[in-house]
Protein backbone atom coordinates (compact mmCIF):
# COMPACT_ATOMS: atom_id res chain seq x y z
CA UNK A 1 0.00 0.00 0.00
CA UNK A 2 1.44 3.30 -1.00
CA UNK A 3 -0.06 6.41 0.22
CA UNK A 4 -0.27 10.18 -0.49
CA UNK A 5 -2.84 12.67 -0.28
CA UNK A 6 -6.16 13.03 -1.30
CA UNK A 7 -5.58 9.59 -2.55
CA UNK A 8 -4.55 6.17 -1.48
CA UNK A 9 -2.64 3.29 -4.39
CA UNK A 10 -3.23 0.28 -3.28
CA UNK A 11 -1.83 -2.99 -5.50
CA UNK A 12 -2.52 -6.43 -6.14
CA UNK A 13 -0.65 -9.21 -8.20
CA UNK A 14 -2.22 -11.55 -9.69
CA UNK A 15 -2.22 -14.41 -12.27
CA UNK A 16 0.63 -16.65 -13.91
CA UNK A 17 1.76 -13.26 -15.52
CA UNK A 18 2.33 -11.14 -12.59
CA UNK A 19 -0.16 -8.50 -13.31
CA UNK A 20 -0.26 -5.82 -11.10
CA UNK A 21 -3.72 -4.69 -10.76
CA UNK A 22 -4.11 -1.13 -8.89
CA UNK A 23 -7.09 0.20 -6.87
CA UNK A 24 -6.82 4.26 -6.89
CA UNK A 25 -8.71 5.25 -3.61
CA UNK A 26 -10.06 8.71 -3.29
CA UNK A 27 -10.13 9.97 0.57
CA UNK A 28 -12.71 12.53 0.01
CA UNK A 29 -15.41 10.94 -1.67
CA UNK A 30 -14.99 6.60 -1.13
CA UNK A 31 -14.73 6.21 -4.72
CA UNK A 32 -12.28 3.67 -6.11
CA UNK A 33 -11.12 3.23 -9.55
CA UNK A 34 -9.47 0.04 -10.75
CA UNK A 35 -6.58 -0.58 -13.43
CA UNK A 36 -6.85 -3.26 -15.41
CA UNK A 37 -9.29 -5.61 -13.84
CA UNK A 38 -7.70 -9.16 -14.35
CA UNK A 39 -7.37 -13.07 -13.09
CA UNK A 40 -8.81 -12.97 -9.81
CA UNK A 41 -11.62 -10.32 -9.48
CA UNK A 42 -13.06 -11.69 -5.96
CA UNK A 43 -9.50 -10.59 -4.82
CA UNK A 44 -10.11 -6.99 -5.87
CA UNK A 45 -13.73 -6.93 -4.51
CA UNK A 46 -12.19 -7.50 -0.97
CA UNK A 47 -10.04 -4.92 -1.13
CA UNK A 48 -12.02 -2.66 -1.68
CA UNK A 49 -14.79 -3.87 0.49
CA UNK A 50 -11.73 -4.11 3.27
CA UNK A 51 -10.84 -0.50 2.31
CA UNK A 52 -14.68 0.71 2.51
CA UNK A 53 -14.44 1.85 -1.05
CA UNK A 54 -17.06 1.65 -3.86
CA UNK A 55 -15.85 1.21 -7.37
CA UNK A 56 -17.59 3.48 -9.41
CA UNK A 57 -14.78 3.82 -12.59
CA UNK A 58 -12.77 0.84 -14.45
CA UNK A 59 -9.15 2.35 -15.98
CA UNK A 60 -7.63 0.59 -19.10
CA UNK A 61 -3.92 1.01 -20.03
CA UNK A 62 -4.94 -1.24 -22.72
CA UNK A 63 -6.76 -4.01 -24.21
CA UNK A 64 -4.32 -7.36 -23.90
CA UNK A 65 -6.21 -9.84 -22.42
CA UNK A 66 -4.03 -9.96 -19.35
CA UNK A 67 -5.15 -6.83 -18.02
CA UNK A 68 -8.90 -7.07 -18.95
CA UNK A 69 -9.91 -10.43 -18.52
CA UNK A 70 -12.32 -9.39 -15.59
CA UNK A 71 -13.85 -6.46 -16.94
CA UNK A 72 -17.49 -8.23 -17.39
CA UNK A 73 -16.93 -9.50 -13.48
CA UNK A 74 -16.42 -6.32 -12.35
CA UNK A 75 -18.88 -4.34 -14.07
CA UNK A 76 -21.99 -7.17 -13.14
CA UNK A 77 -21.18 -6.27 -9.94
CA UNK A 78 -20.87 -2.43 -9.90
CA UNK A 79 -22.17 0.46 -11.52
CA UNK A 80 -18.55 1.75 -13.05
CA UNK A 81 -17.43 3.57 -15.93
CA UNK A 82 -15.05 2.17 -17.98
CA UNK A 83 -12.33 4.13 -19.26
CA UNK A 84 -9.72 3.74 -22.50
CA UNK A 85 -8.33 5.82 -25.11
CA UNK A 86 -9.91 5.87 -28.14
CA UNK A 87 -7.27 4.91 -30.50
CA UNK A 88 -7.29 1.89 -28.28
CA UNK A 89 -11.33 1.46 -28.55
CA UNK A 90 -10.32 1.21 -32.54
CA UNK A 91 -7.39 -1.05 -32.64
CA UNK A 92 -9.23 -3.29 -30.24
CA UNK A 93 -12.73 -3.03 -31.77
CA UNK A 94 -14.67 -2.74 -28.33
CA UNK A 95 -16.59 -0.09 -26.49
CA UNK A 96 -16.44 2.02 -29.65
CA UNK A 97 -19.67 3.44 -28.26
CA UNK A 98 -18.44 4.27 -24.78
CA UNK A 99 -19.15 7.78 -23.92
CA UNK A 100 -16.05 8.20 -21.63
CA UNK A 101 -13.44 7.55 -24.69
CA UNK A 102 -10.33 9.86 -23.85
CA UNK A 103 -7.31 11.24 -25.49
CA UNK A 104 -3.69 12.32 -24.23
CA UNK A 105 -4.10 15.21 -22.27
CA UNK A 106 -7.60 14.50 -20.80
CA UNK A 107 -8.05 14.60 -16.91
CA UNK A 108 -10.66 11.92 -14.93
CA UNK A 109 -11.67 13.25 -11.91
CA UNK A 110 -12.04 10.58 -9.37
CA UNK A 111 -13.76 12.31 -6.53
CA UNK A 112 -11.13 15.29 -5.30
CA UNK A 113 -7.94 13.04 -7.02
CA UNK A 114 -7.00 14.29 -10.69
CA UNK A 115 -6.09 11.56 -12.95
CA UNK A 116 -3.74 12.95 -16.17
CA UNK A 117 -4.16 10.91 -19.29
CA UNK A 118 -1.39 10.12 -21.07
CA UNK A 119 -1.43 8.48 -24.48
CA UNK A 120 2.02 6.28 -25.16
CA UNK A 121 1.48 3.96 -28.00
CA UNK A 122 4.24 1.60 -28.90
CA UNK A 123 2.63 -1.51 -26.95
CA UNK A 124 -0.35 -1.20 -28.49
CA UNK A 125 -1.51 2.26 -30.84
CA UNK A 126 -3.47 3.01 -27.69
CA UNK A 127 -1.77 2.72 -24.44
CA UNK A 128 -2.25 4.63 -21.93
CA UNK A 129 -0.65 5.82 -18.81
CA UNK A 130 -2.17 7.37 -15.77
CA UNK A 131 -0.58 9.89 -13.74
CA UNK A 132 -1.50 11.14 -10.14
CA UNK A 133 0.01 13.50 -8.65
CA UNK A 134 4.03 12.69 -8.56
CA UNK A 135 3.37 8.81 -9.58
CA UNK A 136 2.17 7.27 -12.92
CA UNK A 137 0.77 4.15 -13.57
CA UNK A 138 2.34 2.96 -16.83
CA UNK A 139 0.77 -0.47 -18.21
CA UNK A 140 3.13 -2.18 -20.62
CA UNK A 141 4.96 0.99 -21.48
CA UNK A 142 7.62 1.24 -19.28
CA UNK A 143 8.38 -1.34 -16.45
CA UNK A 144 10.95 -1.30 -13.94
CA UNK A 145 14.03 -1.64 -16.20
CA UNK A 146 12.21 -2.38 -18.75
CA UNK A 147 9.19 -1.91 -21.25
CA UNK A 148 6.76 -3.47 -23.13
CA UNK A 149 6.91 -6.07 -26.43
CA UNK A 150 6.27 -4.13 -29.38
CA UNK A 151 6.27 -7.47 -31.50
CA UNK A 152 2.66 -8.48 -30.68
CA UNK A 153 -0.45 -7.17 -32.49
CA UNK A 154 -0.06 -3.22 -32.73
CA UNK A 155 3.06 -3.04 -31.02
CA UNK A 156 5.17 -0.33 -33.31
CA UNK A 157 9.22 0.09 -31.61
CA UNK A 158 9.55 3.50 -33.52
CA UNK A 159 7.00 5.11 -31.58
CA UNK A 160 7.89 3.12 -28.46
CA UNK A 161 11.12 4.86 -28.42
CA UNK A 162 9.44 7.71 -29.04
CA UNK A 163 6.80 7.28 -26.01
CA UNK A 164 9.92 6.51 -23.78
CA UNK A 165 11.97 9.58 -24.93
CA UNK A 166 8.84 11.64 -23.97
CA UNK A 167 8.36 10.18 -20.85
CA UNK A 168 11.43 10.52 -19.51
CA UNK A 169 11.76 14.09 -21.03
CA UNK A 170 8.21 15.55 -19.39
CA UNK A 171 8.36 13.48 -16.12
CA UNK A 172 9.99 14.73 -12.74
CA UNK A 173 13.24 12.50 -11.71
CA UNK A 174 11.60 11.70 -8.87
CA UNK A 175 8.24 10.84 -9.98
CA UNK A 176 7.47 6.82 -8.81
CA UNK A 177 6.12 4.42 -11.96
CA UNK A 178 3.82 2.01 -10.77
CA UNK A 179 3.77 -1.06 -14.03
CA UNK A 180 1.79 -2.97 -15.21
CA UNK A 181 4.06 -6.89 -14.17
CA UNK A 182 6.12 -7.56 -10.98
CA UNK A 183 9.09 -8.02 -13.85
CA UNK A 184 12.27 -6.51 -11.80
CA UNK A 185 14.26 -6.60 -8.33
CA UNK A 186 12.06 -3.70 -7.50
CA UNK A 187 8.26 -3.17 -7.74
CA UNK A 188 8.30 0.53 -8.12
CA UNK A 189 11.18 2.97 -8.99
CA UNK A 190 12.18 6.69 -9.97
CA UNK A 191 12.32 8.02 -13.28
CA UNK A 192 15.51 8.95 -12.49
CA UNK A 193 16.82 5.43 -11.32
CA UNK A 194 15.08 4.06 -14.88
CA UNK A 195 17.44 6.94 -16.44
CA UNK A 196 20.19 5.19 -15.20
CA UNK A 197 19.30 1.73 -15.29
CA UNK A 198 16.90 0.72 -17.88
CA UNK A 199 18.75 -0.32 -20.59
CA UNK A 200 15.83 0.85 -23.25
CA UNK A 201 16.34 4.49 -21.73
CA UNK A 202 19.72 4.46 -22.70
CA UNK A 203 19.48 4.46 -26.88
CA UNK A 204 19.87 8.02 -28.86
CA UNK A 205 19.49 6.34 -31.60
CA UNK A 206 16.19 4.53 -33.43
CA UNK A 207 17.30 2.16 -35.40
CA UNK A 208 19.68 1.06 -32.43
CA UNK A 209 16.86 1.21 -30.05
CA UNK A 210 14.46 -1.17 -32.48
CA UNK A 211 17.33 -3.80 -33.51
CA UNK A 212 17.66 -4.24 -29.46
CA UNK A 213 13.49 -4.06 -28.90
CA UNK A 214 12.84 -6.71 -31.49
CA UNK A 215 15.82 -8.87 -31.64
CA UNK A 216 18.69 -8.58 -28.68
CA UNK A 217 16.92 -8.06 -25.43
CA UNK A 218 14.95 -11.16 -25.00
CA UNK A 219 17.90 -13.41 -25.90
CA UNK A 220 20.19 -11.89 -23.30
CA UNK A 221 18.04 -10.52 -20.50
CA UNK A 222 15.55 -13.15 -18.25
CA UNK A 223 13.39 -11.61 -15.14
CA UNK A 224 13.21 -10.29 -12.27
CA UNK A 225 15.14 -7.45 -14.77
CA UNK A 226 17.88 -5.83 -12.48
CA UNK A 227 19.44 -2.13 -13.40
CA UNK A 228 21.70 -2.00 -16.37
CA UNK A 229 24.75 0.24 -16.22
CA UNK A 230 25.00 2.92 -19.04
CA UNK A 231 28.33 2.41 -21.50
CA UNK A 232 28.25 6.14 -22.48
CA UNK A 233 27.73 5.14 -26.20
CA UNK A 234 24.10 5.93 -26.33
CA UNK A 235 23.70 2.37 -26.55
CA UNK A 236 23.25 -0.76 -24.50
Amino acid sequence: MIEKQPFTLHRLELGPMENFIYLIHDHASGRAAVVDPAWDVPRIMELAAREGVKITDILLTHSHHDHINGIEEVLAAHDAQLHLLKAEARFWDRYLDLPTLHHGGDVIRLGETPIQVLHTPGHTPGSACYQLGDRVITGDTLFVFGCGRCDLKGGDPNQMYDTLSHLIADLPADTLIHPGHNYAVHQTSTVAEQVEGNPFLHFTDVDAFVHYRMHLHDRIRDTPYAPVKRDGSGQT
